[in-house]
């Protein structure tokens, strides 16, 4: 008498595991005029996101500030460490130089 009638079906194909959150996420990235989508791992630092935005408008990365929900983004961070959904944005700011 063999009892493996309820072991699942491994080997069907198409079937797979759901996830945890995705690992991948839609970021948008505007500075008022410009905006720019890009599509990161949660793990990711930021610094490639805001390097990469620099480099197509041809900014410098000392010239701006990155803000997300009013909070300046660090190099370091990462959307997990900031929370962040996908859809989320980054706003871009031109960095302010003190007075004479």
């Amino acid at each position: 008498m063999a009892d493996n009638a309820d072991n699942g079906s491994p080997g069907q194909p198409g079937l797979e595991q759901p996830q945890g959150p995705t690992e991948h996420l839609n970021i948008k990235v505007t500075d008022n005029n410009n905006e720019v989508f890009f599509k990161i791992k949660r793990s990711t630092k930021l610094e490639k996101l805001m390097t990469a935005f620099c480099e197509r408008q041809g900014k410098t990365p000392a010239s701006v500030r990155f803000l997300f929900e009013g909070q300046r983004v660090q190099p370091t961070d990462t959307p997990d460490t900031l929370e962040m959904q996908d859809g989320d944005t980054l706003e871009v700011h031109q960095e302010q130089v003190g007075g004479c």
